[in-house]
């Protein structure tokens, strides 16, 4: 498995892209398109990818505005909480669960709180979070109930995956569980 990590600069959010190499496989999957670069295409054409999936952690305008250009080019399965996310191309995800896609084992978890279709997925040892956790804060929320819901939330879902756990998040630099731990003062035990 390889990981490569595109920014958006019109909202600064970022986009990952996994891909398994093995040589039986090649298949690619997105997470959160933002937009579309010569990066992200280059990386899928020059390597001989597969697009398999487009994982999506919310519904939010600069974690999906891509998703209608890439639907043009490709022909991935979407996953999203949300079916508004794309329509009837959505297999939307409840609660929490596994898929494969990719020849990879994707764990989702549902993180409501910033927006009620928060997904966070896992691949290996990363964690693709959205806007649920960044480094040092939590996502924004519309009221006190909802931080209160996304704090314990994170507690139960990501804080307890092991400390090496990577975290990459929709905007902002990679951290690790460990340091949110730490010094993630938004997460209230």
């Amino acid at each position: 498995m390889k990981l490569y990590f595109d920014l958006s600069f019109d909202d600064f959010t970022n986009c990952y892209i996994v891909v398994n190499d093995d040589p039986s496989v090649m298949e690619a999957i997105i997470i959160d398109p933002g937009i579309v670069t010569p990066k992200m295409i280059d990386i899928i054409e020059r390597g001989k990818y597969k697009l398999t999936a487009v994982l999506i952690t919310h519904n939010h305008t600069s974690h999906v505005k891509a998703l209608s250009t890439l639907m043009k080019i490709y022909s991935p399965r979407i996953y999203a909480a949300d079916y508004e996310v794309a329509g009837k191309q959505v297999t939307v995800l409840q609660g929490d669960g596994e898929i494969t896609t990719a020849g990879l084992k994707v764990q989702y978890y549902s993180v409501p709180g910033h927006t009620s279709d928060s997904m966070v997925f896992k691949i290996g040892t990363t964690m693709f979070t959205g806007d649920t956790i960044t480094s040092g804060i939590i996502g924004e929320t519309a009221s006190s109930y909802s931080k209160k819901l996304l704090s314990s939330k994170i507690q139960e879902k990501i804080f307890s995956q092991t400390d090496e756990t990577v975290i990459m998040p929709g905007h902002g630099p990679p951290t690790t569980v460990a340091s949110e731990k730490q010094y993630n003062l938004d997460v209230k035990p």
